[in-house]
């Protein structure tokens, strides 16, 4: 009897077992995902300290920082930097120098060879294919910058702007940003060497009419964006050069910056 109920305990079926709702432990993704730093978890005030992210800031390109100043107030205060902002629009060429302030701070969200140019000024014989030929680009290319439909428009410049296809001329260049106005654009310009000190001697000469003093300063002025007495005063503190006025210029606004009074 003992063996019989035994085996008949043996042949009955096991009760169903109950699911397990519980849920299941947190996977390695999950993990990761938790810890992933955001404005929703503990970890953001990483990024809430001024120092940490300028340190951070100051290894982004040009694109990369526009997109942080797109945060929130406190990250656009640090990535419009005026500095930070410099030096990540030179860095990728090696440029020694940026001279000068755009009309808009969106001038320094794209620092692709197409923001360069150098200038030449035109002389007797000059056409735009001899440009072309003489600078080894496309002539397309010299229309398209200078905002040109025929080649009959030369005649009416002083310069034009020439596209700059090989990066290497701008490594330790100096660039000042201008507004062309035949172009219609912003451009960092670049000056071959010598040329501009020759285009400085000529205006300086013609600064001994009054027409001449007041055409040298409206051109100083609208580079710098300010009032005509900023402009007078800087182009006084350095002796009537206005490519010193302009570098004496940037020096106190990296200045005023720095210590914030700007």
């Amino acid at each position: 009897m003992g063996c019989c109920g035994g085996d008949d305990d043996d042949d009955r079926e096991p009760p169903p077992r109950t699911p397990d709702l519980s849920p299941p432990p947190p996977s390695s993704a999950a993990a990761a995902t938790d810890s992933t730093i955001s404005p929703m978890n503990s970890h953001f005030s990483a990024l809430a300290c001024r120092d940490t992210l300028r340190l951070i800031f100051e290894k982004l390109p040009v694109p990369d920082l526009a997109r942080a100043s797109c945060v929130c107030r406190f990250w656009s205060s640090i990535a419009s930097d005026r500095d930070m902002v410099i030096r990540a629009f030179a860095a990728p060429w090696r440029l020694k120098e940026v001279v000068g302030v755009p009309s808009s701070g969106s001038f320094w969200r794209d620092n692709g060879m197409g923001k360069f140019a150098i200038s030449h000024r035109i002389k007797r014989g000059d056409s735009v294919a001899s440009l072309a030929v003489k600078y080894s680009v496309q002539v397309m290319d010299i229309k398209r910058l200078n905002n040109m439909m025929s080649d009959h428009g030369i005649y009416s410049r002083e310069r034009l702007l020439i596209p700059i296809n090989n990066p290497d001329i701008l490594i330790d260049a100096t660039c000042y940003i201008e507004r062309d106005n035949h172009a219609k654009r912003e451009v960092a310009v670049l000056y071959p060497e010598g040329v501009r000190d020759i285009e400085i001697n000529s205006l300086l000469k013609r600064t001994t009419s009054e027409q001449g003093k007041k055409r040298l300063l409206d051109s100083l002025r609208r580079s710098m964006h300010v009032d005509d007495g900023t402009a007078q005063y800087y182009l006084s503190i350095s002796d009537g050069d206005p490519r010193a006025a302009l570098s004496e210029f940037s020096e106190d606004l990296r200045w005023g910056r720095k210590v914030g009074l700007a």
